[in-house]
């Protein structure tokens, strides 16, 4: 995909309403991050490094958190998520399952957290 308006205008129409929802939250809270499209989903960026990610997958609808530091001060918020790929993915299987009010904490968590991007 070439821009994000093309990848939500490619996912099934039951997802869409979702994946909006969350580009929304991060325009809105990570102020100064990149949109771009990177490794084939939506991707934001700080001083040219992927901090935040989210995809529409075949089974999943996956949220990325790259910082290792913010994933550090939420351990305990994600209780009954499905996590993947070494803990910085949350994955719901159903758009009405993703937590708005937890990805919202942790766009601003990520957005306030300075410094390098601690894998």
């Amino acid at each position: 995909m070439q821009n994000l308006d093309a990848y939500l205008a490619d996912v099934p129409d039951y997802r869409k309403v979702v994946l909006t929802r969350l580009r929304e939250l991060c325009r809105a809270e990570l102020e100064g991050f990149a949109e771009v499209m990177a490794y084939g989903m939506p991707t934001y960026q700080r001083d040219g490094v992927a901090e935040i990610a989210f995809a529409s997958q075949k089974q999943y609808l996956s949220f990325y958190l790259f910082r290792g530091d913010v994933r550090d001060a939420f351990t305990e918020r994600p209780a009954g998520q499905s996590m993947g790929m070494g803990k910085s993915c949350l994955r719901f299987r159903r758009p009405g399952s993703v937590d708005l009010d937890l990805v919202s904490d942790l766009l601003r968590a990520t957005a306030t957290t300075s410094g390098p991007a601690a894998q």
